[in-house]
């Protein structure tokens, strides 16, 4: 036996182990950065949540001011510094995938400038109460790191490949974003890339690992929406599941459809006047909606999404729906840097709530709709329902219902593809390809930077 092992030892390649550790170096330090900036950014933007919803609660009429004024500046921020900065951020890490080995444009949409903009932009934008979510942006942040590290090595350092580096970085930064290392994994197969898997596991595990356990380190072991209780009662209430996932499913298409409906729109508006009124509008539009009919408009809405799972008197009236539908397409809509995944997961969670309020369902089962509501809203959003169902399984640990939110998921990606057969993500990425690298004869798609021009 000993032979044996000496023997193996023996034929081990040491040079190929220098060599992949060599590579995985500035992985690894692009991993720790992502989980530092990940928690700090975190950190910020719900200290900025707190403090707007705060004073928004103590004077509400302040929100007429208060709304204008950051809808305008995030708007402002993005057009003036750094126009590829302007939306979520997920459809300029797709876009950068697809450019990645074809040039250097894909730096355009991943760097510095970029990062610091995102921050401070969709920081000003919730300050103002806008309805907004920080893991879009911290994917975008997480896949900059990843790019200008490689970038940043000298051309003789062995590495892995730019287009691997920004998939992984993407990957580490929703999995640091929300404690979800499955989750970021599932994302980067399913939303991010069509090419083989393993091509890039053992990268992608890796940081995942890492910046999901520096994330830890900093914050502890949380789940993003603790540990609601779910009960099963066999298959009797399959028909309701499927009904909430079907009517998120399709409401998050139509969501994802009135965005691009809006950057298709503003595209033809050439003038910066006419940009500033539209986005007055739309600041004063959402702020309206706070005042008049529902206060919960505000914020990415986690403290929504805890109230309906954790307090027992869930009812939901047809405003929280609508203006949890309504307000983040305004705040997406004004052209300032902004997330739609935690503000989808709430409007699912507020439709799967009301189907259970209308339909009488027991309260101890009705965390089982709003949980299949969150997992077909986003779904309709992103067409990603595999990521969808793991993202929220991981979020509340309920392995006992995976099946439901998987299909879920998968009756919610069948209805929303009758409203599209794209995600928005698709779309906009498409405007950023073309943008770059227009076809011949073709006009361009909408892309999220169109608000800023």
């Amino acid at each position: 036996m000993k032979e044996y092992f000496y023997k193996k030892i023996s034929q081990l390649d040491y040079k190929e182990f220098h060599r992949t550790a060599y590579q995985l170096i500035p992985l690894w330090v692009a991993s720790v950065l992502v989980g530092v900036a990940a928690v700090m950014y975190a950190r910020g933007f719900l200290y900025v949540e707190d403090l707007s919803t705060e004073f928004l609660h103590t004077y509400p009429e302040a929100i007429f001011a208060i709304s204008p004024v950051a809808f305008l500046s995030s708007w402002f921020l993005v057009k003036v510094f750094a126009p590829m900065a302007a939306g979520s951020g997920i459809p300029q890490v797709m876009a950068a995938v697809e450019l990645e080995g074809k040039s250097n444009l894909s730096r355009k949409l991943l760097n510095v400038k970029v990062s610091i903009v995102k921050v401070l932009s969709s920081l000003v934008m919730l300050a103002g109460g806008g309805a907004i979510g920080r893991e879009g942006p911290t994917i975008q942040i997480s896949a900059s790191i990843f790019s200008f590290m490689h970038h940043a090595l000298p051309k003789q350092w062995e590495k892995f490949s730019a287009q691997l580096m920004v998939l992984t970085g993407a990957a580490s930064g929703l999995a640091a974003a929300f404690n979800t290392p499955l989750g970021g994994i599932v994302f980067a197969i399913e939303e991010l890339t069509r090419i083989q898997f393993s091509k890039f596991r053992t990268t992608l595990f890796v940081a995942v690992i890492i910046s999901g356990m520096t994330a830890q380190a900093m914050l502890g072991p949380y789940l993003y929406l603790g540990f609601p209780k779910v009960q099963v009662a066999g298959y009797s209430y399959i028909l309701w599941v499927i009904a909430a996932a079907a009517l998120a499913g399709f409401m998050g298409g139509m969501f994802g459809s009135l965005i691009l409906v809006i950057h298709r729109w503003k595209k033809t508006i050439k003038t910066t006047g006419k940009h500033i009124a539209i986005v007055l509008i739309f600041a004063l539009s959402f702020a309206s909606i706070y005042y008049f009919f529902n206060r919960s408009v505000i914020g990415a809405g986690k403290e929504v999404m805890e109230d309906l799972l954790f307090i027992s008197n869930k009812d939901v009236s047809p405003s929280l729906v609508l203006s949890r539908f309504f307000g983040p397409i305004l705040s997406f809509g004004s052209g300032g840097a902004g997330g739609i995944f935690a503000p989808s997961l709430c409007a699912g969670s507020t439709i799967g709530a009301f189907i259970a309020y209308v339909a009488d369902i027991p309260s101890e089962f009705t965390n089982l709709l709003i949980l299949a509501g969150m997992v077909g809203f986003l779904t309709g959003v992103t067409h990603s329902p595999f990521t969808s169902a793991i993202l929220v399984l991981e979020m509340t640990d309920r392995h006992s219902v995976i099946f439901y939110l998987m299909l879920a998921g998968m009756f919610a990606y069948l209805v929303s593809m009758l409203v599209d057969k794209k995600s928005v993500y698709e779309h906009l990425k498409e405007g950023y390809l073309n943008s770059f690298l227009p076809p011949e004869g073709k006009t361009p798609e909408p892309t999220e930077t169109d608000v800023a021009k």
